[in-house]
């Protein structure tokens, strides 16, 4: 984590294992993400809120995602 407005993540492809370290917004969820690599679309796991707790390094933090569980 940088500080307690953004959050630093490494989001690692399923699909062809490229991964990207991104810089987000603290309290945001992100339901989609497009591999640069491959090109393909990510989309949270069942029972993940966010593309961040189910491919990131870190997950979101998010309240949400404790509903999702």
């Amino acid at each position: 984590m940088l500080n307690n407005n953004y959050l630093e993540s490494t989001v690692t492809c399923p699909h062809c294992e490229a991964s990207e370290t991104l810089l987000l917004q603290s309290g945001s969820t992100h339901h989609f993400y497009r591999c640069r690599s491959c090109s393909a679309i990510l989309k949270p796991k069942s029972g993940d809120c966010c593309i961040l707790c189910s491919f990131g390094s870190s997950d979101c933090s998010a309240p949400e995602q404790n509903l999702a569980a």
